[in-house]
């Protein structure tokens, strides 16, 4: 049973260190997007390349998390995760140094390996090291701090580009890794699950997923060419998702088990998520240019502009956690979904000179508003909706599933909304795909919204309940780790077949 007390010095420098390793990752996936004109303009990208910018990053992040996960128990989580901090810092470098648009979207690329590495560890370390006792409190100052960074990231992030320039928002967790890593291999101890290491891990189903989504982005992305290559691309996108499916019925030790859809309330969840994510994933990527092309904003001004939203986050989500936990999720999930769709409805309002007190804070505030009062009602129901034992893989799938939704709305929308590849350099022309683009977010909120109200019901009483109280990521659900056995539940053995904290599923 881990022993090291919250209050000791050993606690405080693995509490810290945690928070930065976590919190570059949050960072980056909030202050991209505020950067993608000023890139675009001194690389000479159009938009294609920005919407790979942000999908290279995306794709390989949510392809490779799940394996993340089980590195961290097969190889020791604390190794795994500075391996990730390392990885991260040196593609974060090769993104601030980038000379083309092509190494950027490449080195944005190696950036997701990390993140996939890093993410999950940051949390399962806090599971596996602090005393029973303190678990919850350690938790809850991880989440807390983790959305103070979420907060001062898009500000963070215009700020450097309006002043050193675009390249110090990756070479930002350069100096941010040099201190990580030392305190880590210096105070973290090193954990893992020892069963892992009698498993397999399920590589082949890591790269069909991985290759699906990158083949299916490619062929939405390049759509409006009309390729044969586009056309194979779709194809070959298709028969790797079918691929996965049939090499995840037919493994002994699936990445992604099917029995575990066998939860009605499980997926139909996870088809929520698709939806609320598809929306957000589009707005946060368009918002922030809409805002600089149109509106007329610098880049600091535009990510002050969004900060309403991680700032209402920050305060409410905890009791909007409280609330569903009282009430059910049915009502929540319908009733966020739907403020959203209203806030991306206004922010129709958003265009030339923009009021932001009067046209981009309404929309902002519904929208905020409406995120608060689903995410954690959101991550509730997928813990509950499974076995206790599986609420790790069950977070980690949910997790996943977020992050592709947006990853394939950022190549979809504009697509859709018939944005050409020079349209973000025309405020008239973003503007009225932007517009589209809105309508359409709006109508898949109303759909995630209608799907909660018609299948989502309470959970049973003792089901497990979410860690992860605070939370402002704005591109996926928080994760939350597996169960910690004996310790956790204060006496007893622990339970066949219960995973280890940093377990997200993959290769069990």
């Amino acid at each position: 049973m881990p022993d090291i007390r919250l209050a000791s010095p050993q606690g405080k420098w693995i509490l810290f260190t945690t928070i930065l390793g976590s919190s570059m990752a949050l960072l980056d996936s909030t202050v991209v997007n505020v950067a993608l004109p000023r890139m675009g303009d001194d690389l000479d990208a159009d938009l294609a390349a920005l919407q790979w910018t942000v999908n290279a990053y995306m794709l390989t992040l949510a392809g490779l998390i799940l394996l993340g996960g089980a590195l961290g128990d097969r190889f020791g989580r604390r190794k795994v995760f500075v391996i990730g901090v390392v990885w991260f810092a040196v593609a974060s470098l090769l993104c601030g140094l980038a000379p083309n648009v092509g190494v950027l979207i490449a080195a944005r690329a190696l950036q997701g390996v990390g993140g996939a590495l890093l993410t999950p560890g940051s949390l399962a370390l806090i599971q596996a090291s602090f005393h029973p006792d303190d678990r919850a409190r350690a938790v809850g100052l991880w989440s807390g701090f983790g959305g103070i960074g979420a907060a001062v990231g898009p500000f963070l992030g215009g700020w450097l580009v309006d002043g050193p320039g675009w390249r110090w928002v990756f070479l930002l967790n350069v100096p941010l890794a040099l201190v990580c890593v030392p305190v880590a291999t210096r105070h973290v101890p090193e954990s893992g699950d020892g069963r892992a290491h009698e498993n397999r891990f399920d590589v082949l189903g890591a790269f069909l997923g991985a290759s699906s989504l990158a083949l299916v982005t490619y062929a939405l992305i390049e759509a409006a060419e009309g390729s044969v290559v586009v056309t194979v691309s779709a194809v070959a996108g298709v028969a790797a998702g079918v691929a996965f499916v049939y090499v995840e019925r037919a493994r002994p030790d699936p990445m992604m088990p099917p029995e575990i859809f066998a939860s009605r309330q499980f997926t139909t969840v996870n088809l929520v998520t698709l939806c609320v994510y598809a929306a957000f994933g589009g707005f946060f990527f368009l918002a922030a240019l809409q805002l600089q092309v149109v509106s007329g904003y610098s880049a600091l001004g535009a990510g002050t502009a969004l900060l309403p939203i991680t700032v209402l986050m920050l305060l409410l989500s905890s009791r909007a956690g409280a609330l569903g936990e009282r009430i059910g999720p049915r009502i929540p999930l319908t009733v966020g979904p739907l403020l959203c769709a209203a806030g991306m409805l206004l922010a129709l309002r958003v265009g030339p000179d923009a009021s932001y007190v009067l046209d981009v804070l309404p929309a902002l505030l519904v929208l905020g508003l409406g995120m608060v009062t689903l995410v954690a009602p959101l991550t509730a129901t997928v813990l509950a909706s499974v076995d206790t034992e599986h609420a790790g893989l069950a977070s980690g799938i949910n997790n996943a599933a977020a992050r592709a939704a947006g990853l394939v709305a950022v190549a979809a929308l504009p697509l859709i909304a018939g944005m050409g590849p020079e349209s973000y350099r025309s405020a008239s022309q973003f503007d009225d795909a932007f517009g589209t683009a809105m309508i359409v977010c709006a109508a898949t909120l109303v759909v995630g919204a209608a799907l909660s109200f018609a299948t989502i019901r309470r959970p049973q009483p003792d089901c497990r309940h979410p860690e992860c109280r605070t939370h402002c990521g704005v591109v996926s659900p928080p994760l939350e780790a597996g169960e910690r056995g004996a310790g956790e539940r204060g006496a007893g053995e622990k339970r066949a077949g219960d995973k280890g904290p940093g377990d997200l599923g993959l290769g069990h």
